[in-house]
């Protein structure tokens, strides 16, 4: 029996290496593909901090003109996993929000309040292609000057591999893990795709966050569970209590 992962490489590794280590087998299947976008960068444009709501922001930028200029930065980082990849790129004044986009808009709001950051800062948003938050619209309404660049873009991936599907027929999977909407999404539809629908979700479905859980009720999930905080910790707990409940 395995757990499926449906998180993106290549940060799909590391869960798999994290529930390894708690005993469990696990199946990759990951449901969106990163896609660095070239974007013009107006080297005159002098930012006071970046904002990061995903690790991927770090990735496109791995090898972007704009990359020398930001990492001097003070920066706004979601979660401790978005912080650790920007710091492993070199970034050092780092500043950690909660794993959402309201706690990330909160830490910028309050670095101003407390005078750690210009209250009518420039801030470089490194955004996605598919914002489920307008985070920049938020923090302009608050006086903040923010200059989004569109950095990268997750492509759903069409189906699931043979081995997946075969999985999916054989019962051999115990639960799966879901850390966003858009693959919560492409989940489905390649569930439909394959003609896996019914035993897709008939499985516990271990979500990072009610948000992403909503998806997979929507869509007639009966085993739903969300983490309490939206951390891989929290959605490790999810996993524990889902397989030790189920039934055999």
């Amino acid at each position: 029996m395995a757990i499926l992962v449906t998180r993106p490489a290549p940060d799909n590794e590391k869960t798999a290496a994290a529930l390894r280590a708690r005993g469990y087998g696990v199946l990759l299947s990951p449901m969106l593909r990163f896609e660095a976008v070239a974007f013009d960068d107006d080297d005159e444009t002098a930012f006071d901090a970046v904002v990061l709501s995903s690790a991927n922001a770090v990735r496109a930028i791995e090898h972007h003109p704009v990359r020398p200029r930001l990492i001097l930065l003070p920066v706004f980082a979601v979660g401790g996993y978005t912080a650790q990849v920007a710091r492993d790129a070199g970034f050092t004044n780092i500043t950690i929000a909660d794993g959402d986009a309201v706690s990330l808009r909160d830490r910028v709001i309050e670095s101003a309040t407390a005078g750690k950051l210009k209250k009518k800062a420039k801030l470089c948003y490194l955004a996605g292609a598919d914002l489920t938050r307008d985070l920049g619209g938020e923090l302009g309404a608050r006086g903040f000057t923010v200059v989004t660049r569109t950095a990268y873009r997750m492509i759903p991936v069409a189906g699931f591999s043979h081995a997946v599907s075969d999985a999916f027929r054989a019962g051999s999977i115990e639960a799966v893990l879901h850390y966003s909407r858009r693959s919560a999404r492409a989940y489905l539809d390649a569930a439909r795709a394959d003609g896996v629908e019914i035993s897709a979700l008939a499985l516990p479905q271990c979500c990072i966050s009610e948000t992403v859980a909503g998806v997979l009720r929507e869509a007639g999930a009966m085993q739903v569970a969300a983490a309490r905080t939206p951390d891989e910790n929290a959605i490790f707990d999810v996993v524990d209590r889902t397989v030790k409940a189920s039934p055999g």
